[in-house]
């Protein structure tokens, strides 16, 4: 099915014997916009896609309507850049007169975005930017994808338990990477962990060389890494041509390093790598299954991603608040409506914080292995329960 970058208009009419009253008639009889601010193209492109495309199936398995009205979907090519962002979410309010904003893929594009969602009174859900931050920075914000510290969590507390004690950091250097950096070092450490060096890329265009070579040199047990969702694939085999297995160094991080979408065209250098996230799409649950299978029936053939369960239960979230208020898409409405929201999701239970209205989950202890079916995947060792943000939860400064 060809997306209209555009906009799609999903369903038809609503019955006007399914609404009571001559408001909330006019109201369920006109659609619902959504302004997707993705990037579609440019090196962050594979985020964009996997959104999108979880954003579709959602809207096909459900006759592309939420609580009574047709869905308009108008998708918009951010470029992996705020500027861009700002000036599109801006024409999607002001030109299209969106009722929700959903996405941002990268923080410095969510951040762009925050005052216009605020200034409209628009329901704003950030369904991939993970920089503790974003939902303080505006009242209209709810999350449904995660924070770099709690996906850093996990495996912060599970690598001193598991004989590594001492490692570096690398991250890539922007807001997301410094959430990673200073959660890993302050959880490893109350652990009894020791972070010997901090290391930190480029965002554009990173060379992890000279890097890795340094961490190498440090002589650690582990080396820790958070990078972008789709730039995993590039430190890995740099990781392989310095030989840090044959250093002694064990790669770990957050799951975007092995990320689903890549994961198995990485090789057998991603194998024994642990990470701690959100999702997998080897997660063991009827609803993944289902969300896996026609996931990939509808991308030809690609496996879900964190991307795209975030984008999924983004989805979810909005046609959940939506039936809270009636088919009301007033953007404070949805903002109340939506607090303390609890599902299940393809990822497994999921809720809405009321206070910081950011998602609460469980975060998963995974390692790369080859499957029987001959493919990677990140296969889920340990769970840890309900994890709110841990900045929130102050047990990270």
């Amino acid at each position: 099915m060809r997306i209209d970058r555009r906009g799609l208009l999903f369903g038809g009419t609503v019955s006007a014997a399914l609404v009571a009253g001559g408001a909330r008639k006019a109201r369920s009889a006109s659609p619902l916009k959504i302004g997707l601010v993705l990037p579609m193209t440019g090196p962050f492109a594979s985020t964009g896609r996997a959104s999108e495309t979880a954003v579709r199936l959602w809207l096909e398995e459900r006759g592309g309507r939420i609580a009574g009205r047709t869905v308009e979907l108008l998708v918009r090519d951010d470029t992996g850049v705020a500027d861009t962002g700002r000036r599109l979410a801006q024409e999607l309010v002001v030109r299209e007169g969106v009722d929700v904003l959903m996405g941002f893929g990268l923080t410095p594009i969510a951040l762009a975005c925050a005052p216009i969602a605020e200034q409209a009174g628009k329901l704003m859900v950030v369904t991939a930017a993970a920089t503790s931050i974003i939902t303080e920075r505006a009242s209209v914000i709810v999350r449904t994808s995660f924070t770099l510290p709690q996906a850093t969590l996990g495996i912060a507390r599970w690598a001193p338990k598991n004989g590594l004690s001492s490692a570096v950091s690398l991250v890539s250097d922007y807001a997301p990477g410094h959430d990673a950096e200073k959660a890993f070092e302050q959880l490893f450490t109350a652990a009894g962990g020791t972070v010997l060096e901090k290391l930190r890329a480029p965002l554009q265009s990173p060379d992890f060389a000279p890097l890795l070579q340094r961490a190498k040199d440090a002589k650690p047990q582990a080396l820790f890494v958070f990078v972008p969702s789709g730039v995993g694939a590039q430190l890995m085999k740099q990781a392989a041509e310095r030989d840090l297995a044959g250093a002694g160094i064990r790669l770990i991080g957050t799951g975007d390093l092995t990320d689903d979408d890549i994961l198995p065209q990485m090789g057998e250098v991603a194998i024994g790598t642990t990470t701690s996230h959100h999702y997998s799409a080897a997660h063991p649950s009827p609803e993944n299954e289902r969300f896996q299978a026609n996931y990939q029936r509808l991308s030809g053939g690609r496996r879900p991603n964190f991307m795209a369960v975030g984008a999924w239960d983004g989805m979810e979230l909005v046609a959940r608040a939506l039936e809270r208020t009636g088919g009301d898409a007033e953007g404070k409405k949805l903002v109340e409506a939506a607090k303390g929201l609890s599902w299940t999701s393809p990822r497994g239970p999921i809720a809405i914080d009321p206070a910081t209205r950011d998602i609460v989950q469980d975060i998963y202890i995974r390692r790369v292995e080859r499957g029987k079916d001959g493919e990677l995947w990140n296969v889920e060792i340990d769970r840890i329960p309900a994890v709110a943000d841990p900045v929130k939860a102050g047990l990270v400064r």
